[in-house]
């Protein structure tokens, strides 16, 4: 367990806290007008490997092998030279800090970080954090780097379930969910949509499935496998019959399919690792929650019998939700992952990359 200190004056800024693997969500921007929740659980911490926020540099500024020694193979639009080492947080796990009100970040609803820090330490005035909480964003607290320091504190971390115990907890994250507009209340009415960490995984996802493909076609597996990725395959892939199978693999599973080239496999929520089969694949990781709802989806509530319902009988069993939209994939994540895989320097990885704009215009990002 660990809290965060002001490098400045030793004031305590967090709670006791346990380090757990940065969310593949964390820096996503999900739709226009709505209304996101907390990115981290309360008590936990995450920290952004890579630096982030200002000052960026366009990606014409930079020499490529600068990037590539930063392990960045691909254009992006822009690349931060901010101090790497972000440390993100629940707004709830906060102590000891006040937001500089003047230092919105350009946000249109709330607070985002494109001022740099919004946030002080109390005691000594020293810009520390910065609060998001704008419309479309993930709620969090980022603490600068450069301004706090990690300490012990007291308290016995668990440490980390294993695979057996994580599947017992079965802690699963819905493929839809409601989502408010930004500033108002949920509705009954109000539309569900597809959950914004299933499309921050399928972006995460499909980069590695297009580097396991080698440019050739790929199946994935029937139902909400397929209804995540088989669409954005078929299209930025050849056509024809596919030459290689895909499957989810992982903990409890039975041993996978003999002609299954590519293995869809849980991350550890809290490590980050992938889990490792016995035998060599190529693995394609998927947060926990997202990989447990893919392989024991919830079942459906039972079909009412046919006719009238008894007079003091109450309905308990009201249809599932169904999202209208298509499952769009997110496209930042989608890049970011794949930049950052060697193998997208391949010439037919590139062209996707470059024709990404076209597939946007069809739904598919």
């Amino acid at each position: 367990m660990f809290v965060f200190v002001c490098v400045r004056c030793g004031a305590e800024l967090t709670a006791p806290l346990s380090q757990v693997a940065l969310p593949a969500h964390a820096r996503q921007q999900y739709g226009n007008g709505l209304q996101l929740p907390v990115l981290m659980e309360s008590g936990t911490f995450a920290v952004e490997p890579e630096p982030w926020g200002p000052p960026w540099r366009r990606w014409e500024e930079i020499d490529p092998d600068e990037a590539a020694a930063r392990g960045i193979y691909a254009p992006l639009q822009a690349l931060s030279d901010g101090t790497p080492g972000a440390v993100v947080i629940a707004p709830g796990d906060t102590r000891g800090a006040v937001l500089i009100p003047e230092k919105r970040g350009g946000a249109c609803c709330g607070f985002a970080g494109g001022d740099g820090p919004n946030m002080a330490c109390a005691a000594c005035g020293l810009p520390v954090a910065s609060r998001i909480d704008d419309c479309s964003l993930w709620q969090a607290v980022w603490l600068a780097p450069n301004a706090v320091r990690r300490l012990p504190a007291e308290g016995a971390d668990a440490g980390p379930l294993s695979w057996t115990e994580l599947l017992a907890e079965g802690t699963g994250v819905p493929p839809s969910e409601p989502i408010a507009s930004w500033g108002e209340p949920f509705r009954a009415g109000d539309r569900w949509h597809w959950s914004p960490q299933w499309v921050a995984a399928a972006g995460q996802g499909l980069a590695h499935l297009l580097v396991a493909s080698e440019g050739q076609a790929v199946a994935v597996q029937d139902g909400l496998t397929a209804t995540m990725f088989q669409r954005a395959l078929d299209t930025l892939l050849p056509g024809g019959k596919p030459t290689r199978r895909a499957v989810l693999a992982g903990p409890g599973q039975p041993a996978r399919d003999a002609d299954a080239d590519i293995l869809l496999v849980p991350s550890h929520p809290r490590t980050g690792k992938a889990w490792t089969p016995a035998a060599p694949a190529y693995l394609v990781p998927l947060p926990f929650g997202v990989w447990l709802r893919l392989v024991f989806p919830e079942p459906q509530l039972p079909v009412p019998a046919s006719g009238r319902i008894p007079d003091g009988v109450l309905r308990d069993d009201p249809p599932t939700p169904s999202v209208h939209d298509v499952f769009r994939i997110d496209r930042e994540v989608f890049l970011r992952t794949l930049a950052r895989l060697p193998a997208v320097r391949t010439p037919w990885l590139r062209e996707i990359t470059e024709n990404l704009t076209q597939h946007m215009r069809t739904g598919l990002f």
